[in-house]
């Protein structure tokens, strides 16, 4: 019997596979029965010492809810450690209450799984007012990986002249480690948000993007404006192409149409929620960063 092993639901059984097999341990699935009234039944795999569940957090109600169930059973079998890999880690945005009587969703979520495992492993928390990761999840280890490394690695042989451009002042620290990583010129717009899908895109120069590739990077796209909006003002400016690549793609499908239309070459994404655009794997930086969890 291995003391470790790694279980996944259906859904993320893919990059689980590579991971698991990155790793050297063994795959479990965690089956999901629902019955007809809506409730679920779980059953997981062999409960090692440490279990590693592989649970992207996109679409998350009833992932949360499989994920408590899950703990439960492989706490019982005789699991003492259980590690958390989220890719995607859902209701961190919601860090304070912005109207009366609103939850504070990500201190809601943060107490909820510091208390069902023993430590976190994601990649570029949705964070805001939180700083640190560690502020997250009360009394565990909890680490907030970035996707640039392997998003830069994926890139490499890119156009010297290309411009690597960030949608707000939030984007800024990505935006600079990518350009850095590959020797490219940067930029940040300034964003006016009118809601949450009209915004309005401006750059300080936009003469810099005259007749040059220019590369957009967001950590997470959901309604699409924002990114739609950048590619516009873009090709406004003159761009002479406008291609997109993001760590956590939370759109739906339908919307690449919309994103060419816009003026977006191609759009791809990490492999942190399953997705048709996903191109970049992060099993590398997962795998890194669990080395620990083999060295007891």
């Amino acid at each position: 019997m291995s003391g470790v092993n790694l279980q996944c639901l259906a859904s993320g059984a893919d990059d689980a596979a590579r991971l698991a097999a990155r790793l050297g341990v063994p795959l479990r699935d965690i089956d999901v029965h629902r019955f007809p009234d809506g409730e679920l039944r779980v059953t997981v795999g062999e409960a090692v010492p440490t279990v590693i569940l592989y649970f992207p957090l996109d679409r998350p109600n009833d992932k949360l809810l499989v994920l408590l169930f899950a703990a439960e059973a492989l706490r019982r079998g005789g699991a003492r450690r259980l590690v958390l890999v989220a890719p995607y880690l859902c209701y961190m945005r919601q860090d304070a209450a912005f109207h009366t009587g609103e939850a504070i969703n990500q201190k809601v979520i943060g107490a909820l799984l510091a208390r069902t495992v023993d430590r976190v492993v994601t990649v570029d928390a949705h964070l805001h007012r939180t700083k640190r990761i560690e502020d997250v999840f009360p009394g565990i280890e909890a680490q907030d990986l970035s996707a640039m490394p392997a998003i830069a690695d994926a890139l490499r042989g890119i156009a010297r002249e290309t411009v690597v451009v960030g949608p707000d002042e939030e984007s800024q620290a990505w935006v600079s480690d990518l350009a850095g990583r590959l020797s490219l010129a940067a930029a940040v717009a300034r964003k006016t948000r009118a809601g949450d899908r009209s915004v309005e895109i401006a750059f300080p120069d936009p003469s810099l993007f005259k007749d040059r590739p220019v590369l957009l990077v967001d950590d997470i796209v959901s309604s699409g404006g924002t990114l739609i909006a950048c590619a516009r003002a873009l090709a406004a400016a003159g761009a002479r192409t406008v291609d997109a690549v993001i760590t956590h793609a939370l759109f739906a499908p339908e919307m690449i149409a919309d994103f060419k239309r816009a003026g977006i070459g191609s759009i791809r994404s990490t492999s942190s929620v399953p997705h048709p655009t996903n191109a970049i794997a992060l099993d590398g930086i997962l795998a890194a960063a669990l080395e620990k969890e083999f060295s007891a």
